[in-house]
């Protein structure tokens, strides 16, 4: 069906359309120089000292793993509450998802505490997904890390710009994955980025992104070698210079998106916050954030009850969602035998919102009356 109000509409204007244009027009459209413009543009963004460009967030998780050095009958920690990407990057290795519950539903994130209690002496690192773009608790979660030689992977695909204690997500860990997907904060249909401060994760994970290779064909066809060298197992993860372009007018417009994404949060923790039955995650977070999504938690509710409330308000053209479905509950996790309870109440009650910048203030209002009025 059309919906009146859709989950999320795509930030795209003329700007994009020509910078499309403009470099199918260059000739030179696989891994080049809008690659090289748009890995600087994270460098200087997020004050990170190093920036490879990747196919999806889904390879930069896997270069991740890779160059953390997970490996067969290594375990990692990770939440259940995500998009299977997260998880599935540590079987790609060989390694072992080990599934940490959340806090509760007024905090998605993994909990450090349940995070404490997984490790064996086998556990060699966490997964930290920032879960609708606010931060997990990196604090609790770094000296965890540190007092058992752990490696730290943040998956920050839902918060490009957020903000913890001051420094940007994904600038805590070892090294940190993003996302590019059509309905993320940074849109290119495709794509995504690995950030880290370690020069030899960087370097690493640029010859992991194109074959092993030690040089690329646009250094190749600029005249810069002529020759390589295949010293690693790789893959291609490379990213396009059209998506690439797209990705760089996308994140001009970022932190003017972000700014007016925090405007409607606010409208809906106005007209939502104190709603009985209705919990709102994160409703006191302080932090600068992405608002990549608008969760909220039904309390005392079932599954059963929140799909009829769900189609109450598509009946209504209002689109909703569910952030997630719990990731243990598929068929080919169901042998990690996780018991994840604050995970599965919340994956059987929680409905995602309409959010994006240009959601109008009547439109939100619209939103929060249909939802207290679907949920009696």
């Amino acid at each position: 069906m059309a919906y009146k109000i859709p989950l999320f509409n795509l930030n795209f204007d003329e700007r994009e359309a020509r910078a499309a244009y403009d470099t199918i027009k260059s000739g030179w459209i696989s891994t080049g120089p809008k690659n090289a413009a748009l890995e600087q543009m994270f460098i200087d963004m997020w004050h990170v000292q190093y920036a490879v460009s990747m196919t999806n967030c889904t390879s930069a998780l896997h270069t991740c793993c890779m160059v953390c050095g997970f490996g067969p009958g290594d375990e990692v920690i990770c939440p259940s509450l995500t998009f299977a990407a997260s998880c599935n990057c540590i079987r790609y290795v060989g390694a072992t998802p080990v599934f940490a519950d959340i806090i509760g539903p007024e905090d998605l994130n993994i909990d450090p505490a349940d995070i404490e209690r997984k490790i064996t002496p086998r556990t060699k690192g966490i997964i930290v997904v920032h879960m609708a773009g606010f931060p997990a608790r990196m604090d609790e979660i770094l000296e965890i890390a540190r007092r058992h030689g752990l490696k730290v992977i943040e998956d920050a695909c839902h918060g490009p710009l957020s903000e913890y204690g001051g420094r940007k997500l994904g600038t805590l860990g070892d090294c940190a994955a993003f996302s590019f997907f059509s309905n993320k904060n940074i849109s290119t249909g495709e794509g995504g980025m690995f950030i880290t401060d370690n020069e030899e994760m960087a370097a690493k994970a640029r010859l992991i992104r194109s074959h092993g290779m030690t040089t690329m064909s646009y250094q190749r066809a600029s005249g810069h070698a002529t020759e390589y060298d295949i010293t690693c197992m790789g893959y291609n993860f490379r990213m396009d210079d059209i998506r690439a372009a797209i990705a760089i007018e996308q994140l001009k417009k970022l932190p003017e998106d972000l700014q007016a994404r925090a405007i409607v949060r606010q409208r809906y923790l106005d007209r939502l916050g104190g709603t009985e039955g209705i919990v709102i995650p994160f409703a006191g977070n302080n932090e600068f954030v992405s608002n990549y999504i608008f969760p909220t938690v039904l309390s005392g509710s079932d599954r059963a009850r929140r799909d009829v409330i769900r189609e109450r308000l598509h009946a209504a053209g209002i689109q909703t969602s569910v952030h997630y479905p719990a990731v243990h509950r598929f068929s080919t996790f169901r042998d990690c035998k996780a018991v994840l309870p604050q995970t599965e109440y919340v994956a059987d009650n929680e409905i995602t919102l309409p959010m994006y910048a240009a959601l109008t203030p009547e439109q939100t209002d619209f939103i929060c009356d249909t939802y207290k009025t679907a949920i009696q």
